[in-house]
């Protein structure tokens, strides 16, 4: 394992050097408010590293809230007339600096939605192809991380082209992949860690892991039927509180429902692309005005059914989550992922 060691003397003068190839993009801190997101750090503007996980995930960086497709025009007089044009994208290289590992595994996850062997998104693709992926490790949990579960973790490097390990003077970066090293050298990050230093990054991820108390167990989830599961008791429980607000889509890093519409003005137009939500009731609504999933309960249902049991039967690759809890800290009426897991895994159907 080559593992870099940057002082932190040198991590803004780094970080500038490497602007010349890259774009970067880092978690920042609204002034005056506690929300974070992951945003394009202007010149001299640093990444806020002590964010443990922004309040929004970081997936906007490739599948944005809102984004043009294609481009069209009625205007009669013109050769294009009534034809889609692609929309002009930017897909240079972009470094992002100061992602969670939990939340750089959950593109692994929607990559699985997006890159198939039938059919590849090319917005999605492009890209997240373009992004080189610097990390930075978690060596203090919160109370409400339970990504060890979801088969990632406070020094997970399965996202990551790059996994910085933050100790008092400097930053201990382990390189994962070519990008990753190539993007170290764009900073001029070169001076290699001296012997010990595996040894070093093991016994701080022994600890990190150590302090994390919150966990799910889903290892039943896949041998149960899913009707057992769609028509059991408990989600009229389940989903009492909720009022549909969306807000744990909106946080998610996994969540990837979109909506597509076309909006014109005057004789031009675009088709744009936007987040929408399994949790709206104008999600699946019909143009008969039917809608199969119309009631709360249906809502809340797909959402867990989906992240918890279709995922995993589909894949064979764990559940839709990576544990950083973010649907739990933004739920306005206190929905628990975790409970709600635990109930599903231990249902057992009357006799």
């Amino acid at each position: 394992m080559k593992v870099i060691k940057i002082d932190k003397k040198d991590w803004a003068g780094g970080l500038e050097r490497s602007r010349n190839t890259y774009k970067l993009i880092g978690p920042v801190k609204e002034k005056d408010k506690d929300i974070s997101s992951f945003k394009p750090l202007g010149k001299d503007m640093l990444p806020d590293l002590d964010v443990m996980a922004t309040s929004v995930s970081p997936k906007s960086i490739v599948f944005p809230q809102e984004e043009v497709m294609l481009t069209y025009t009625t205007d009669e007089s013109k050769e294009d007339c009534n034809l889609f044009k692609s929309h002009d994208k930017d897909y240079s290289p972009r470094a992002v600096i100061g992602i969670r590992p939990f939340d750089a595994a959950a593109f692994l996850l929607v990559k699985k939605n997006f890159d198939t062997p039938d059919y590849r998104d090319p917005y999605w693709c492009d890209a997240y192809e373009a992004c080189t992926f610097i990390g930075l490790a978690i060596n203090n949990p919160d109370s409400l991380d339970f990504s060890p579960s979801t088969k990632t973790g406070p020094f997970d490097t399965s996202g990551l082209d790059v996994l910085l390990v933050e100790t008092e003077d400097s930053y201990l970066a382990q390189v994962v992949t070519e990008k990753g090293e190539a993007y170290l050298n764009a900073a001029g990050w070169e001076n290699e860690a001296g012997n010990g230093v595996d040894k070093q990054i093991g016994d701080m991820k022994k600890a990190a892991e150590t302090k994390i108390t919150s966990s799910i167990s889903y290892d039943k989830i896949k041998s149960k039927e899913i009707l057992d599961l769609y028509n059991a008791d408990f989600w009229d429980q389940a989903s009492f509180a909720c009022i549909n607000c969306g807000t744990c889509t909106y946080v998610c890093p996994t969540c990837w429902c979109f909506d597509i519409q076309d909006e014109t003005r005057g004789k031009k137009g675009i088709r744009t692309k936007a987040w929408d939500s399994c949790m709206f009731p104008l999600f699946t609504i019909h143009t008969t005005g039917h809608n199969p999933r119309g009631t709360k309960l249906q809502r809340v249902r797909q959402r867990f059914m989906h992240k918890l049991k279709y995922f995993m039967d589909k894949y064979d690759d764990g559940i839709m989550c990576v544990g950083c809890g973010r649907c739990i800290r933004s739920c306005p009426v206190n929905i628990d992922i975790r409970s709600i897991c635990e109930t599903m895994n231990n249902y057992e159907p009357a006799k």
